[in-house]
C-alpha cells in the first residue's frame, strides 16, 4: 500500500525549484490577469466591442490558469504567493497602466504573452527533469493554446513574427 507522503515521484528539492518557478509564473499570471482586466475597462475606438469582448474571454481564462498553477503550487507542497505586494516583488510583467488604444493594449498582451510562454517552457523543461509529469501536462496545452493566441494578436496589429 503507498503510502499518501510518497505519491509524487518529484524529489523535495526538484519539488521546491518547481514550487519556485510556479509562483514566480503564478505572480506574472495576475499582473497578466490585471492587465487584461484594465484593457477590458479602459478600451476604446474603432475595435471595442471586439476587444473589449476579447479581453474579457481572456482575463476569464487566465483566472482558471492561476487557480490551477496555486493548486500545483500547493500539490506540490508548496504555499502560492498570494498578495499584490508579493505579485509585484516577483513578476516580470509590469502593470499596464493608461493604455486604452487597440495597437498599444494588443502589444502589450502579446508582450505578456511572450514572457509567460518563456517561463512556461522553462518549468516545463525543469518538470520533465524531475518526473514531475503533472506539471508538464498542465502547462503544455497552455502553451499551445497561448501560441495560437499570440498569433491572431500578431495578426491583429498585422505583423508577421
Amino acid at each position: 500500500m503507498m503510502k499518501t507522503t510518497d505519491i509524487s515521484a518529484v524529489s523535495a528539492k526538484n519539488s521546491q525549484a518547481i514550487v519556485a518557478s510556479l509562483n514566480q509564473l503564478l505572480a506574472d499570471y495576475h499582473l497578466y490577469y490585471q492587465n487584461l482586466r484594465g484593457f477590458h475597462w479602459n478600451i476604446s475606438g474603432p475595435s471595442f466591442f471586439e476587444l473589449h469582448r476579447q479581453f474579457e474571454l481572456m482575463y476569464t481564462e487566465a483566472q482558471v490558469v492561476i487557480d490551477n498553477i496555486a493548486e500545483r503550487i500547493l500539490t506540490l507542497g508548496g504555499q502560492p504567493l498570494h498578495t499584490m505586494t508579493d505579485y509585484l516583488a516577483h513578476a516580470s510583467i509590469k502593470e499596464a497602466k493608461g493604455l486604452m488604444d487597440a495597437e498599444s493594449t494588443v502589444k502589450t498582451v502579446h508582450e505578456n504573452l511572450g514572457l509567460l510562454l518563456s517561463m512556461e517552457r522553462g518549468i516545463v523543461s525543469l518538470a520533465s527533469k524531475s518526473d514531475d509529469e503533472a506539471t508538464v501536462d498542465m502547462l503544455t496545452p497552455l502553451i499551445s493554446a497561448q501560441e495560437k493566441v499570440a498569433w491572431m494578436l500578431r495578426a491583429f496589429n498585422g505583423k508577421k513574427k
